[in-house]
Protein backbone atom coordinates (compact mmCIF):
# COMPACT_ATOMS: atom_id res chain seq x y z
CA UNK A 1 0.00 0.00 0.00
CA UNK A 2 2.61 2.49 0.76
CA UNK A 3 4.67 2.04 -2.36
CA UNK A 4 1.27 2.69 -4.52
CA UNK A 5 0.94 5.56 -2.33
CA UNK A 6 4.30 6.38 -3.10
CA UNK A 7 4.06 5.96 -6.78
CA UNK A 8 0.79 7.57 -6.80
CA UNK A 9 2.04 11.03 -5.03
CA UNK A 10 5.15 11.02 -7.19
CA UNK A 11 3.35 11.12 -10.38
CA UNK A 12 0.81 14.12 -9.50
CA UNK A 13 3.77 15.73 -7.85
CA UNK A 14 6.78 15.13 -9.97
CA UNK A 15 8.23 13.23 -7.17
CA UNK A 16 11.64 11.82 -7.38
CA UNK A 17 11.42 7.71 -8.64
CA UNK A 18 12.06 5.11 -5.97
CA UNK A 19 15.18 4.67 -7.75
CA UNK A 20 16.39 8.44 -7.00
CA UNK A 21 18.56 8.59 -3.80
CA UNK A 22 16.71 7.70 -0.35
CA UNK A 23 14.76 10.24 1.07
CA UNK A 24 11.92 10.72 3.70
CA UNK A 25 8.03 11.59 2.98
CA UNK A 26 6.66 13.68 6.33
CA UNK A 27 3.46 14.39 6.77
CA UNK A 28 1.12 16.87 8.79
CA UNK A 29 -2.06 17.33 10.05
CA UNK A 30 -4.02 19.80 11.84
CA UNK A 31 -6.13 19.91 15.37
CA UNK A 32 -7.72 17.07 16.81
CA UNK A 33 -10.56 17.77 19.07
CA UNK A 34 -12.82 15.89 20.85
CA UNK A 35 -16.25 17.75 21.56
CA UNK A 36 -18.89 16.39 23.80
CA UNK A 37 -21.20 15.45 20.67
CA UNK A 38 -17.82 13.09 19.38
CA UNK A 39 -17.61 11.47 23.52
CA UNK A 40 -20.95 10.66 23.11
CA UNK A 41 -21.02 9.06 19.66
CA UNK A 42 -17.92 6.83 20.50
CA UNK A 43 -19.14 5.64 23.70
CA UNK A 44 -22.83 4.60 22.08
CA UNK A 45 -20.76 2.80 19.69
CA UNK A 46 -18.53 1.16 22.62
CA UNK A 47 -21.90 -0.19 23.63
CA UNK A 48 -21.79 2.33 26.45
CA UNK A 49 -18.84 0.38 27.89
CA UNK A 50 -15.51 1.66 26.24
CA UNK A 51 -15.19 4.83 23.62
CA UNK A 52 -14.91 3.56 19.91
CA UNK A 53 -13.24 5.71 17.87
CA UNK A 54 -11.84 2.57 15.61
CA UNK A 55 -13.66 3.67 12.28
CA UNK A 56 -13.06 7.32 12.40
CA UNK A 57 -9.97 7.38 10.74
CA UNK A 58 -10.15 4.39 8.22
CA UNK A 59 -10.61 6.28 5.25
CA UNK A 60 -8.01 8.56 5.32
CA UNK A 61 -5.48 6.01 7.29
CA UNK A 62 -3.62 4.94 4.09
CA UNK A 63 -2.57 8.92 3.23
CA UNK A 64 -1.05 8.84 6.66
CA UNK A 65 0.43 5.57 6.81
CA UNK A 66 1.98 6.18 3.33
CA UNK A 67 3.88 8.86 5.02
CA UNK A 68 7.42 7.43 6.91
CA UNK A 69 6.42 10.02 9.85
CA UNK A 70 3.07 11.67 10.74
CA UNK A 71 2.54 14.65 12.91
CA UNK A 72 -1.21 15.79 14.28
CA UNK A 73 -1.61 18.63 16.98
CA UNK A 74 -3.78 16.51 20.05
CA UNK A 75 -5.89 19.57 21.08
CA UNK A 76 -7.21 17.60 24.59
CA UNK A 77 -5.73 16.23 27.35
CA UNK A 78 -5.90 12.39 28.30
CA UNK A 79 -7.42 12.95 31.58
CA UNK A 80 -8.28 9.32 32.36
CA UNK A 81 -12.01 9.59 33.13
CA UNK A 82 -14.18 8.38 34.40
CA UNK A 83 -15.52 11.33 33.47
CA UNK A 84 -14.73 13.03 29.85
CA UNK A 85 -15.53 16.83 28.96
CA UNK A 86 -15.71 18.53 25.23
CA UNK A 87 -15.69 22.35 25.29
CA UNK A 88 -14.58 24.58 27.00
CA UNK A 89 -12.39 22.62 29.12
CA UNK A 90 -11.34 18.97 27.20
CA UNK A 91 -11.08 15.78 28.47
CA UNK A 92 -10.61 12.91 26.59
CA UNK A 93 -9.94 9.21 26.64
CA UNK A 94 -6.58 7.49 25.92
CA UNK A 95 -8.69 5.61 23.20
CA UNK A 96 -8.48 8.61 20.98
CA UNK A 97 -4.87 8.82 20.89
CA UNK A 98 -4.83 5.49 20.15
CA UNK A 99 -7.08 5.75 17.20
CA UNK A 100 -5.11 8.12 15.81
CA UNK A 101 -1.55 6.27 16.45
CA UNK A 102 -3.51 3.54 14.87
CA UNK A 103 -3.99 5.44 11.66
CA UNK A 104 -0.87 5.97 11.17
CA UNK A 105 0.18 8.99 13.67
CA UNK A 106 4.35 8.84 14.85
CA UNK A 107 3.93 12.11 16.98
CA UNK A 108 1.22 14.11 19.16
CA UNK A 109 2.10 17.85 20.03
CA UNK A 110 0.60 18.88 23.10
CA UNK A 111 1.99 22.52 23.04
CA UNK A 112 -1.47 24.07 22.56
CA UNK A 113 -3.98 26.46 24.57
CA UNK A 114 -6.18 23.77 25.94
CA UNK A 115 -3.70 21.44 26.77
CA UNK A 116 -3.84 22.61 30.79
CA UNK A 117 -7.75 22.92 30.71
CA UNK A 118 -7.99 19.74 32.86
CA UNK A 119 -5.08 20.68 35.39
CA UNK A 120 -1.58 19.45 35.86
CA UNK A 121 -2.27 16.18 36.71
CA UNK A 122 -4.20 15.50 33.54
CA UNK A 123 -1.40 17.10 31.29
CA UNK A 124 1.22 15.19 33.14
CA UNK A 125 -0.79 11.71 32.73
CA UNK A 126 -1.02 12.59 28.78
CA UNK A 127 2.70 12.17 28.91
CA UNK A 128 2.52 9.13 30.53
CA UNK A 129 -0.37 7.59 28.39
CA UNK A 130 1.11 8.68 25.22
CA UNK A 131 4.32 6.94 26.28
CA UNK A 132 2.45 3.49 27.01
CA UNK A 133 1.14 4.08 23.42
CA UNK A 134 4.67 4.40 22.26
CA UNK A 135 3.68 7.78 20.74
CA UNK A 136 6.45 10.09 20.36
CA UNK A 137 5.42 14.13 21.51
CA UNK A 138 6.63 17.32 22.56
CA UNK A 139 5.30 20.40 23.65
CA UNK A 140 4.67 19.70 27.31
CA UNK A 141 6.96 18.22 30.26
CA UNK A 142 6.48 17.10 33.48
CA UNK A 143 8.50 20.01 35.01
CA UNK A 144 11.31 22.41 33.85
CA UNK A 145 14.04 20.05 34.44
CA UNK A 146 12.61 17.36 31.93
CA UNK A 147 12.10 19.90 29.30
CA UNK A 148 15.88 20.71 29.54
CA UNK A 149 16.60 17.06 29.15
CA UNK A 150 13.87 16.50 26.40
CA UNK A 151 14.20 19.23 24.57
CA UNK A 152 15.68 19.01 21.49
CA UNK A 153 13.70 16.02 20.14
CA UNK A 154 15.76 14.34 17.36
CA UNK A 155 14.19 11.59 15.40
CA UNK A 156 16.42 9.76 12.72
CA UNK A 157 14.46 9.19 9.79
CA UNK A 158 15.89 7.11 7.04
CA UNK A 159 19.37 8.83 8.06
CA UNK A 160 18.38 12.19 7.98
CA UNK A 161 18.27 13.66 12.09
CA UNK A 162 14.87 15.70 12.33
CA UNK A 163 14.77 18.07 15.14
CA UNK A 164 11.20 18.98 16.18
CA UNK A 165 10.17 21.40 18.31
CA UNK A 166 6.90 23.02 19.61
CA UNK A 167 5.27 26.00 21.67
CA UNK A 168 1.84 27.92 22.12
CA UNK A 169 0.81 31.51 22.76
CA UNK A 170 -0.61 30.35 25.65
CA UNK A 171 -3.34 27.93 28.07
CA UNK A 172 -6.62 30.14 28.10
CA UNK A 173 -5.24 31.94 30.71
CA UNK A 174 -4.56 28.61 33.14
CA UNK A 175 -0.98 28.74 34.74
CA UNK A 176 0.55 25.30 35.84
CA UNK A 177 0.24 25.14 39.86
CA UNK A 178 2.50 21.90 40.02
CA UNK A 179 5.20 23.05 38.03
CA UNK A 180 4.24 21.73 34.73
CA UNK A 181 5.75 23.04 32.02
CA UNK A 182 4.29 24.18 28.80
CA UNK A 183 6.76 25.35 26.09
CA UNK A 184 5.32 29.25 25.22
CA UNK A 185 5.92 31.27 22.62
CA UNK A 186 9.66 33.31 24.18
CA UNK A 187 11.79 33.85 20.94
CA UNK A 188 14.42 33.64 23.24
CA UNK A 189 14.35 30.33 24.24
CA UNK A 190 12.80 29.47 21.08
CA UNK A 191 16.17 30.85 19.64
CA UNK A 192 18.55 28.57 22.52
CA UNK A 193 15.75 25.71 21.42
CA UNK A 194 16.76 25.98 17.66
CA UNK A 195 20.53 26.66 18.36
CA UNK A 196 20.53 23.60 20.75
CA UNK A 197 19.09 21.38 18.21
CA UNK A 198 21.84 22.04 15.23
CA UNK A 199 24.29 21.41 18.00
CA UNK A 200 22.66 18.03 18.70
CA UNK A 201 23.28 17.67 15.31
CA UNK A 202 19.99 18.43 13.70
CA UNK A 203 20.22 18.09 9.79
CA UNK A 204 17.04 19.88 9.59
CA UNK A 205 14.89 21.81 12.23
CA UNK A 206 10.63 21.36 12.39
CA UNK A 207 9.25 24.29 14.45
CA UNK A 208 5.39 23.35 15.00
CA UNK A 209 3.28 26.54 16.63
CA UNK A 210 0.43 27.15 17.92
CA UNK A 211 -0.89 30.71 16.95
CA UNK A 212 -2.92 32.99 15.06
CA UNK A 213 -6.74 34.19 15.37
CA UNK A 214 -9.51 31.39 15.44
CA UNK A 215 -11.43 31.43 12.39
CA UNK A 216 -9.52 33.64 9.97
CA UNK A 217 -8.42 32.24 6.75
CA UNK A 218 -5.40 34.39 6.58
CA UNK A 219 -2.42 35.13 8.72
CA UNK A 220 -1.73 37.92 10.73
CA UNK A 221 1.05 40.34 11.02
CA UNK A 222 2.21 38.99 13.93
CA UNK A 223 2.34 35.11 12.07
CA UNK A 224 4.30 36.54 9.76
CA UNK A 225 6.59 38.59 11.82
CA UNK A 226 7.01 35.49 14.16
CA UNK A 227 7.57 33.05 10.91
CA UNK A 228 10.23 35.42 9.62
CA UNK A 229 12.25 35.24 13.01
CA UNK A 230 12.27 31.82 13.07
CA UNK A 231 13.85 31.50 9.50
CA UNK A 232 16.49 34.15 10.62
CA UNK A 233 17.44 30.97 13.11
CA UNK A 234 17.61 28.68 10.44
CA UNK A 235 15.00 26.57 10.80
CA UNK A 236 13.93 24.20 7.83
CA UNK A 237 9.67 24.07 8.40
CA UNK A 238 7.18 25.52 10.79
CA UNK A 239 4.11 24.07 10.45
CA UNK A 240 0.84 26.45 12.45
CA UNK A 241 -2.33 25.23 13.96
CA UNK A 242 -4.80 26.79 16.46
CA UNK A 243 -7.42 28.90 14.00
CA UNK A 244 -9.56 25.82 13.59
CA UNK A 245 -9.59 26.85 9.60
CA UNK A 246 -6.77 26.56 6.61
CA UNK A 247 -4.65 29.23 6.17
CA UNK A 248 -1.89 29.61 3.45
CA UNK A 249 1.66 27.88 2.86
CA UNK A 250 4.76 29.21 0.90
CA UNK A 251 8.04 27.41 0.01
CA UNK A 252 10.50 30.45 0.84
CA UNK A 253 14.28 30.85 0.42
CA UNK A 254 16.54 31.60 3.12
CA UNK A 255 19.25 33.59 1.47
CA UNK A 256 21.29 33.27 4.76
CA UNK A 257 21.41 29.34 4.44
CA UNK A 258 20.59 28.97 0.87
CA UNK A 259 18.12 26.58 1.78
CA UNK A 260 14.22 26.32 0.93
CA UNK A 261 12.19 26.97 3.84
CA UNK A 262 8.20 25.08 4.46
CA UNK A 263 6.00 27.91 6.50
CA UNK A 264 2.19 26.78 6.69
CA UNK A 265 0.28 29.17 8.63
CA UNK A 266 -2.61 27.05 9.80
CA UNK A 267 -4.19 23.22 8.81
CA UNK A 268 -7.43 23.79 9.75
CA UNK A 269 -9.16 20.90 12.08
CA UNK A 270 -8.54 17.39 11.76
CA UNK A 271 -11.64 16.29 13.48
CA UNK A 272 -14.19 18.43 15.56
CA UNK A 273 -17.38 19.09 15.93
CA UNK A 274 -17.21 22.49 14.81
CA UNK A 275 -20.03 23.02 12.50
CA UNK A 276 -19.44 26.00 10.27
CA UNK A 277 -18.65 25.52 6.59
CA UNK A 278 -14.58 26.58 7.29
CA UNK A 279 -14.35 24.45 10.09
CA UNK A 280 -15.60 21.06 8.95
CA UNK A 281 -12.55 19.92 7.29
CA UNK A 282 -8.68 20.68 6.94
CA UNK A 283 -5.42 19.91 5.23
CA UNK A 284 -3.25 17.32 5.10
CA UNK A 285 0.35 18.64 4.16
CA UNK A 286 3.11 16.38 2.39
CA UNK A 287 6.92 16.85 2.28
CA UNK A 288 9.78 15.41 0.62
CA UNK A 289 13.38 15.68 1.84
CA UNK A 290 16.35 14.22 0.16
CA UNK A 291 19.77 15.15 0.00
CA UNK A 292 21.26 17.11 -2.32
CA UNK A 293 24.07 16.65 -4.38
CA UNK A 294 26.59 17.98 -1.48
CA UNK A 295 24.67 15.62 0.53
CA UNK A 296 22.90 18.23 2.61
CA UNK A 297 18.74 17.54 3.43
CA UNK A 298 16.69 19.70 1.62
CA UNK A 299 13.37 19.97 0.81
CA UNK A 300 12.07 18.59 -2.55
CA UNK A 301 8.65 19.56 -3.05
CA UNK A 302 5.32 20.04 -0.41
CA UNK A 303 2.02 19.52 -1.15
CA UNK A 304 -1.28 19.61 -0.10
CA UNK A 305 -4.40 17.95 -0.03
CA UNK A 306 -8.16 18.74 1.58
CA UNK A 307 -10.05 16.42 3.29
CA UNK A 308 -13.68 16.54 4.95
CA UNK A 309 -14.79 15.39 8.49
CA UNK A 310 -18.37 13.96 8.71
CA UNK A 311 -21.08 13.73 11.40
CA UNK A 312 -22.62 10.77 12.62
CA UNK A 313 -25.77 9.78 10.51
CA UNK A 314 -27.56 7.03 12.79
CA UNK A 315 -26.27 4.52 15.16
CA UNK A 316 -23.57 2.23 13.70
CA UNK A 317 -22.12 5.47 12.06
CA UNK A 318 -19.27 7.74 13.80
CA UNK A 319 -17.58 11.25 13.12
CA UNK A 320 -15.77 10.48 9.78
CA UNK A 321 -12.63 11.81 8.00
CA UNK A 322 -13.12 11.49 3.83
CA UNK A 323 -10.38 12.51 2.15
CA UNK A 324 -11.08 14.64 -1.00
CA UNK A 325 -9.94 11.79 -3.27
CA UNK A 326 -13.58 9.87 -1.58
CA UNK A 327 -15.81 12.34 -1.64
CA UNK A 328 -18.21 10.50 -3.49
CA UNK A 329 -18.44 8.33 -0.38
CA UNK A 330 -19.57 11.62 2.02
CA UNK A 331 -22.91 11.09 2.92
CA UNK A 332 -25.33 12.84 0.43
CA UNK A 333 -26.91 15.48 3.46
CA UNK A 334 -23.24 16.63 3.77
CA UNK A 335 -21.93 17.22 0.67
CA UNK A 336 -23.23 20.78 0.28
CA UNK A 337 -21.10 21.87 3.73
CA UNK A 338 -17.86 19.53 2.11
CA UNK A 339 -18.38 21.34 -1.60
CA UNK A 340 -18.48 24.35 0.40
CA UNK A 341 -15.08 23.97 2.34
CA UNK A 342 -13.31 22.70 -0.56
CA UNK A 343 -14.53 25.31 -2.78
CA UNK A 344 -13.11 27.85 0.12
CA UNK A 345 -10.15 26.10 0.82
CA UNK A 346 -8.87 25.79 -2.47
CA UNK A 347 -9.57 29.68 -3.15
CA UNK A 348 -7.44 31.07 -0.31
CA UNK A 349 -4.19 28.20 -1.61
CA UNK A 350 -4.59 29.04 -5.20
CA UNK A 351 -4.76 32.71 -4.20
CA UNK A 352 -2.00 32.67 -1.64
CA UNK A 353 0.03 29.39 -1.85
CA UNK A 354 3.72 29.95 -2.80
CA UNK A 355 5.00 26.49 -4.75
CA UNK A 356 2.87 24.79 -2.42
CA UNK A 357 0.22 22.89 -5.02
CA UNK A 358 -2.40 20.77 -4.87
CA UNK A 359 -1.70 16.57 -4.42
CA UNK A 360 -5.30 15.57 -6.47
CA UNK A 361 -6.70 19.39 -8.75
Amino acid sequence: MKLLLFSLISFLTGASSPAAPAGVDLLFAGDAMQHQAQLDIALREGDGQRYDYSDCFSLIAPDITAADYAVVNLEVPLGGGPHYRGYPCFSAPDSFAEALRDAGFDMMLTANNHCLDSGDRAARRTLAALDSLGIDHIGTFHDAAQRERFVPFIKDIHGIRFAFLNYTYGTNGISPREGMEVALIDRDRMAREIKLAREAGAEMVVVTVHWGIEYVLLENANQRDLANFLIDQGVDMIIGGHPHVIQPMHIVHNDKTGKDVLVVYSLGNFISNMKTADTRGGALVKVRVERDEKGEPVIRHAAYDTFFAAKPEGKGTNFKVYPSRLDTLIPPSQRGHWLLFDRNARRIFDIHNTSVPSLTH
